[in-house]
């Protein structure tokens, strides 16, 4: 493998994402939790964990764990409980789950 190819694949990925995403944190990062802000959450922790990049986007998240008190695991069980009860992606035009 040539150098370049070394510090190319070295390099920090640009999640696809990541101006949507940011976009949604920074809401996140201004309002209080409750059942769809704590699904974002872990959906975005879930996205960006062992991505290779976007770092700024993975700090933030773990940013708002700290600022919510919540581990990450308490996190996946609030949220394992919310969507059992209640469909929180649903999207009203084609009643179908959003996860994109």
């Amino acid at each position: 493998m040539s150098s370049a190819n070394i510090k190319l694949s070295q390099k920090d990925q640009r999640h696809p994402q990541q101006d949507r995403d940011r976009n949604t944190l920074n809401r996140l990062l201004r309002e209080d939790p409750n059942d769809l802000n704590l699904a974002e959450l872990a959906r975005l922790r879930i996205r960006y964990t062992g991505f290779p990049g976007s770092r700024d986007i993975q700090k933030d998240l773990d940013k708002l764990l700290e600022k919510w008190e919540l581990t990450e695991d308490q996190l996946f069980q609030k949220t394992r409980e919310i969507h059992a009860t209640q469909s929180i992606y649903t999207v009203r035009t084609n009643k179908k789950e959003d996860w994109t």
